[in-house]
């Protein structure tokens, strides 16, 4: 005997609570769109606060980021200023979330977002992060819990700030980016030699020396300027984040022409011809 097919029904109702949540979104959606119409964003006002904001040394200092990439590197602008541009803007609203979790093909699935309320402007990003890592020239796969919520955060955190820059305007962007680099070199207020010194100290601890950052620079310290330090400040806020390692950063130390000519006789020293080599050993 066959049987009917019926189709499976769904629920006729919702609960509460996801009712409640749905009305919530919809009026704060609402609520933002008629914020931002009754308090538009003032162009001047905006770049008074990123330009105070980006004469702050705290922020400058992890205005930048720097990576290895195919032999080179990359550098550009981290999240933190990403955000801070945001919020001096203003009306612009932002996220990133984690949509999903497959464990068993070992990814999530995530999106990043960012809305210009005003403007009416939305940047979204859906991705997926695989739960591995590169490392030591092979891929390594993530199984612990932290592990992966730090490898999400930090693949939602690029992809947050591409959001951000998305809908905020060039010349914004690239204004404040000039101002943390004039932060940078200008620095904390001490003389130039201090903070020279402070740099090569900083470094030393890294076991980078002196010779080393001259060779990176392309010049001795005696000449290096505001903008030498600001260079080497944004390499050393990036090793610290572990996003190029020490000797990516920097050349090796350079070899001097004793050495040279050391290695050339086989590390041995000539012993001058009015000289006994055998002075004071006993005869054999």
């Amino acid at each position: 005997m066959n049987f009917p097919l019926q189709q499976a029904q769904g629920p006729d109702r919702i609960g509460q609570s996801t009712a409640v949540e749905q009305s919530r979104a919809v009026a704060e959606v609402q609520a933002a769109i008629y914020v931002a119409r009754q308090f538009p964003r003032d162009v001047g006002r905006s770049r008074a606060a990123m330009q105070a904001a980006c004469g702050s040394l705290s922020l400058a200092e992890k205005a930048f980021y720097k990576f290895p990439r195919a032999g080179g590197a990359v550098e550009g602008s981290t999240i933190h200023l990403a955000k801070t541009l945001a919020q001096t803007w203003g009306n612009i609203q932002y996220g990133v979330s984690e949509m999903r979790r497959d464990d068993q093909y070992r990814q999530s699935e995530m999106q990043a977002w960012a809305w210009d309320v005003e403007a009416n402007t939305r940047h979204v990003l859906t991705f997926i992060v695989p739960h591995a890592k590169f490392a030591k020239g092979k891929v390594e796969a993530l199984i612990d819990l932290r592990d992966i919520y730090e490898n999400n955060a930090n693949n939602g955190a690029r992809r947050l700030r591409e959001a951000i820059f998305a809908v905020i305007p060039d010349f914004f962007i690239g204004e404040a980016e000039e101002l943390c680099r004039e932060t940078i070199a200008k620095g904390d207020g001490k003389p130039l030699p201090e903070r020279i010194d402070g740099a090569i100290k900083v470094f030393q601890q890294l076991g980078v020396n002196a010779d080393r950052l001259e060779q990176k620079l392309g010049r001795p310290r005696a000449q290096w300027n505001g903008a030498d330090i600001a260079q080497l400040l944004i390499t050393h806020k990036s090793i610290q984040r572990r996003e190029i390692a020490v000797d990516e950063a920097f050349p090796q130390a350079r070899i001097t022409g004793s050495e040279i000519k050391k290695n050339a006789g086989g590390g041995k020293q000539q012993t001058p011809p009015d000289e006994d080599p055998w002075a004071g050993e006993p005869p054999k």
